[in-house]
């Protein structure tokens, strides 16, 4: 085999341990951690993602808040987003180290992605790349409503992520400057990769800005066996190259109203200068790369999101919140076997696939509180989006998915009603109306270079959905809260997944049962403690489709099969102030599901690794050891976990991450180690979603980073 076993239970004792010992350290720094304690209990966290604009904690749906401190540690130590988001989202899976996101679930589902607010997520042909559209200099915080949600439309299946950006900082012109470094332990030279980022804001009378960019190189990777991790298909993080041009303008007509515009440019390309060398998954020989120049164009991903809000504190008692948007998506795919052609020689050629999506929309949300006494508040609105896609074959210019417009409107109405003084119910419904547009079309024989496959007649098939949410919050003690909710989400199958597989002559769109939508039920019930230096979450959810979507290889490409699916879950998070200067952290979270592959009424099969996470359990420690020193450390764990094809079972593995900051009389710099232990492993996806020899990829080995920010 591969890749070698190492001990992975010493980051628990040594957490323990240094935190035991911790008292004799940081007495420099306790009257500034008191007074940053102090000020963080007085503030209150209102999730703009909640529509109601609910404050943090006090929702009966889970909720998690990320804030910058945390974003900024864990890009010390790693500059993937997926895998900031793993290490910080409790049941989001482990990431891929792709620019591909296929199989990153979040409960064992779809998550949708937005920017403030504006959908990143394509409702029709489902790139796996929604969470690679900005980067995370950019972003303020990081709002996270756990299970199916409507309360943003269509996708959050299994939840929504939403980027809230930076806003202007007060007090006149304020900079900001950063670099930081990257490499793998050996200093391969083709392992260093860098980032530089700078932004700007400001504010002055009725006007307020913020500018920001950001250029990234990332060199290759390299695994704990010190060989380079392998290339695929369909996105590339090493080796690639990106940039992020960000933009806000605010104007604020009086104190009550603000009119507000941003715009966010992300593009990220793959560089050309490795091949894959398929492994043998059976020998556990995994795969790797080597110098080489690949057929086709480099892939890459190009995302723009602009928005245009309006807000009023104040109009007749109501608070108006108002936004228009646009997103052009484009992302391109590495050349694949899959899809021969003839060149003018009639030598056989492959070809790549680019997938276009252009969205606009817009979204209205009236909130107005202290009716009936205080005890009533209510959020009525309307939500419209026009998404168009389709997916080409670039050097042939062929059609694998075909046009299509997907029209949604949704009005919702929402409320919150004190039914006690300790008994709160939130309730809502939500009404989808969507409608699906796609002309005739042949589909592609991907077997056949000369010919296409059938003709498939268009249609306009339409959609209404229904859709509720219920909960009760219950203030046991000033200490204890309880609650319990059941929401719905909305989402489509991946069209394009369905159209573009049709091979059976005289199929109609209207007709075609795959794509009628997934509504997905979340129930859940939880408990909140907050002991002052202690807090405590526990939460349970069961999310059950009739008619959801489970991934199947066939040819190597996936394919949406409509089954009846049901997954259950335990998350537990827990945070400990050991002293002013020293806190813990801790999650644990279980999944299991089945999907019902017999077509009998009754699920019966375990969900693969393709949909579920595994059982993982985290740790944190973050110290301040003087009023110039900080520092964290953090390890993961991801447990075994069989399933009911052998082939897909996953072996476990544990990861420890490590950072240390340090401010200096100007600036302060950063360190970071990512597998700090340089464990050598096989990725979740690589052992649990699919059976390939070219997908069979280590993990990242030991990688380090130095930065250093300056702030004027």
């Amino acid at each position: 085999m591969h890749f070698k076993k190492r001990a992975v239970c010493w980051p628990t004792l040594t957490l323990a341990s240094l935190v035991t010992v911790s008292h004799a350290y940081g007495q420099e720094a306790s009257a500034i951690a008191s007074q940053n304690a102090a000020d963080d209990a007085d503030s209150t966290m209102v999730v703009t993602a909640t529509r109601s604009r609910s404050d943090e904690g006090e929702t009966p749906q889970r909720v998690t808040v990320i804030d910058r401190k945390q974003i900024e540690q864990q890009m010390a130590i790693t500059d993937d987003p997926g895998q900031v988001l793993s290490n910080l989202i409790p049941s989001y899976s482990p990431s891929r180290q792709k620019l591909s996101n296929a199989g990153e679930t979040f409960r064992g589902r779809d998550a949708a992605f937005l920017i403030d607010g504006v959908p990143q997520s394509n409702p029709l042909r489902d790139s796996s790349r929604d969470s690679y559209t900005i980067d995370l200099s950019m972003v303020e915080r990081i709002e996270v409503i756990h299970g199916a949600s409507a309360e943003h439309g269509l996708g959050a299946t299994g939840g929504l992520i939403n980027f809230v950006t930076r806003r202007a900082e007060g007090g006149g012109i304020s900079q900001h400057a950063g670099v930081r470094l990257t490499t793998d332990d050996d200093f391969e030279s083709d392992g260093f990769g860098h980032k530089l980022d700078y932004r700007i804001s400001g504010q002055h009378e009725d006007w307020d800005f913020v500018a920001a960019a950001t250029r990234q190189e990332r060199g290759a990777f390299y695994d704990g066996n010190d060989a380079r991790v392998g290339i695929a298909y369909p996105g590339e993080l090493q080796n690639a190259k990106s940039y992020d041009l960000f933009g806000k303008l605010g104007y604020w007509i009086d104190d009550n109203q603000n009119l507000e515009l941003s715009l966010n440019h992300f593009d990220l390309e793959e560089s050309n200068g490795y091949v894959p060398v398929a492994g043998d998954r059976d020998e556990g020989v995994p795969t790797t790369a080597q110098r080489g120049t690949r057929d086709g164009e480099p892939g890459f991903n190009e995302v723009t999101t602009a928005r245009l809000s309006y807000s009023h504190a104040d109009w007749l008692g109501n608070e108006i919140d108002a936004q228009v948007y646009h997103q052009r998506f484009r992302a391109r795919f590495a050349t694949t076997p899959y899809f021969p052609y003839l060149d003018s020689a009639g030598n056989t050629q492959y070809d790549q696939t680019r997938n276009e999506s252009d969205k606009v929309g817009a979204k209205f949300t009236v909130n107005r509180d202290g009716l009936l006494d205080d005890r009533l508040g209510l959020t009525a609105g309307l939500d419209i989006v026009r998404d168009e896609t389709r997916q080409m074959l670039v050097e042939t210019g062929r059609t694998y998915v075909p046009e299509s417009q997907f029209d949604n409107i949704a009005p919702f109405l929402q409320g919150k009603f004190e039914l006690a003084e300790p008994l709160t119910l939130h309730a809502g419904v939500r009404h989808e109306h969507a409608d699906l547009e796609v002309d005739t079309y042949q589909s592609i024989d991907r077997s056949n270079v000369t010919q296409d496959n059938v003709t498939v007649e268009g249609g306009k098939p339409s959609f209404d959905e229904t859709l509720y949410n219920a909960g009760l919050t219950y203030q046991a003690t000033k200490w204890a809260q309880l609650y319990a909710n059941y929401s719905e989400g909305f989402g489509m199958p991946d069209v394009g997944r369905v159209l573009r597989g049709i091979s059976t002559p005289g199929q109609n769109v209207d007709n075609l049962l795959q794509l009628q939508p997934i509504v997905t039920d979340n129930r859940e019930i939880g408990a909140r403690f907050d002991w002052n230096r202690y807090g405590l979450e526990l939460s349970y959810y069961e999310s059950n489709s009739d008619f959801g979507q489970r991934l199947t290889e066939q040819n190597g490409t996936w394919v949406g099969n409509r089954e009846k699916t049901e997954i259950q879950g335990v998350e537990i998070t827990g945070d400990m102030q050991v002293t002013d200067n020293h806190d813990v952290s801790l999650s644990y979270t279980h999944a299991q599901g089945e999907s019902d592959q017999d077509g009998d009424g009754r699920v019966d099969t375990d969900l693969t690794g393709i949909n579920i996470a595994p059982d993982t359990l985290k740790l944190g420690w973050n110290a301040t050891w003087s009023d110039r020193l900080s520092s964290r450390l953090q390890s993961t764990y991801y447990f075994d976990r069989s399933v009911d094809n052998p082939e897909l079972d996953f072996e476990g593995y544990g990861l420890v991450d490590a950072s240390l900051a340090y401010r200096l009389p100007v600036g302060r710099v950063s360190v970071g180690v990512e597998n700090l232990t340089d464990e050598d492993y096989l990725t979740y996806y690589s052992q649990s979603a699919r059976i390939s020899d070219e997908y069979y990829f280590t993990g990242r080995g030991r990688t380090f980073s130095v930065g250093y920010q300056l702030d004027f």
